[in-house]
C-alpha cells in the first residue's frame, strides 16, 4: 500500500494496483478499513473525479452475483469490492490474501466519518426511508463532529426512471459532493449507485447497505463479537425473522457449497 511522505500525497492507485484476492468470481480487497480509508483520501487530495462505485460485498453479494448475470458485472466494472463479512476474510486467508480484514459497510462509514471530519470532503446521503438520511446527518455532525455532508435524498422503493436518476445527480453535483454513500439494499444499491455515476461529477458512491439505520438507532446492530464470531448472520435473522430468515437460509448454505466446491476443484487441478 502506498504511504504518504511528508504530507505528500501519492499518486492514486489505479484499480490494477490494488491488492485482491478472488472469492466465487469477485476481487475483493486484501486490506484493512485504514487502507481503504488511505487510498480514498489520497484520490480526493490527488485525483480527478472519476465516479468511481465501491462496494461493501458479503456472502449475500456474493452469492447474488453467481445468479444474477447483470449484478455480476457490476461488481467487476466496480473500483473496489471491500470483504464485508468474516466468512469472506476467512475463505481469502486460506486463498493467500495476506492483508485482508472485515471491511463491514457501517464499520466503514464510520471510520471514514469521523477520521475525515477535518478534511476537505464533502458527503452526500442517499437511501434508507424517508427522514432517515436527513437524521443520519444530523447523527454525524453530534456525534463524530463532522459537518460536511452537504446533501440527502430518499428514492422511493421502485424502480427510477432515467429521468428520475439524473434529477438526483444534479442535486448531487450541484452540492459538489466528493463521496456518496448509498444505504439500500443489494443488489439495489450496487446498481442504483452505478446508475447515478453515469452522470455524476464525484470521487467515490460506496454502498453500505444497512449502516443508515444502524447509525441512526432505527436497527440494532450485533454485538461486536457477535459480528466477528461470522454469525452475525443468525443474530439478523433472530432479529428479523419475516425479513431475514428466508434470504439467509438460503444464503448461507450456498456460500459454504460454492466455496468448497472452488477448494475441492483447485486440488483436483493441482
Amino acid at each position: 500500500m502506498r504511504q504518504r511522505t511528508n504530507n505528500i500525497f501519492m499518486p492514486p492507485l489505479n484499480k490494477s494496483e490494488i491488492p485482491t484476492v478472488n472469492i466465487m468470481g469477485i476481487d475483493l480487497f486484501d486490506g484493512s478499513i485504514v487502507d481503504a480509508y488511505k487510498i480514498f483520501i489520497d484520490q480526493i487530495s490527488g485525483g480527478q473525479k472519476m465516479n468511481y462505485c465501491v462496494s461493501a460485498a458479503d456472502a449475500n453479494v456474493l452469492v447474488n452475483s453467481k445468479s444474477d448475470p447483470l449484478f455480476k458485472k457490476v461488481l467487476k466494472d466496480t473500483y473496489l469490492n471491500l470483504c464485508d463479512g468474516m466468512p469472506g476474510v476467512w475463505i481469502g486467508k486460506l486463498k493467500g490474501a495476506k492483508k485482508i480484514d472485515r471491511c463491514y459497510g457501517p464499520d466503514f462509514f464510520e471510520y471514514f466519518i469521523r477520521n475525515s471530519a477535518k478534511e476537505d470532503v464533502k458527503h452526500y446521503f442517499t437511501g434508507g426511508k424517508e427522514g432517515i438520511a436527513e437524521k443520519l446527518r444530523f447523527e454525524c455532525e453530534r456525534k463524530y463532529n463532522n459537518p460536511n455532508v452537504v446533501g440527502t435524498h430518499c428514492p422511493p422503493f421502485r424502480e427510477l426512471t432515467d429521468e428520475e436518476i439524473k434529477e438526483i445527480a444534479e442535486d448531487i453535483n450541484s452540492k459538489n459532493s466528493d463521496i456518496v454513500w448509498v444505504g439500500i439494499s443489494s443488489p439495489k444499491q450496487e446498481k442504483y449507485a452505478q446508475r447515478l455515476s453515469k452522470y455524476t461529477n464525484v470521487h467515490f458512491f460506496v454502498t453500505v447497505g444497512a449502516a443508515f439505520d444502524f447509525h441512526t438507532g432505527n436497527v440494532k446492530q450485533a454485538p461486536r463479537f457477535i459480528q466477528r464470531s461470522g454469525f452475525e448472520w443468525l443474530y439478523r435473522v433472530l432479529a428479523e425473522p419475516k425479513r431475514m430468515g428466508k434470504k439467509y437460509l438460503k444464503v448461507v448454505p450456498l456460500f459454504i457449497y460454492y466455496n468448497l466446491a472452488s477448494i475441492i476443484q483447485k486440488k483436483e487441478n493441482v
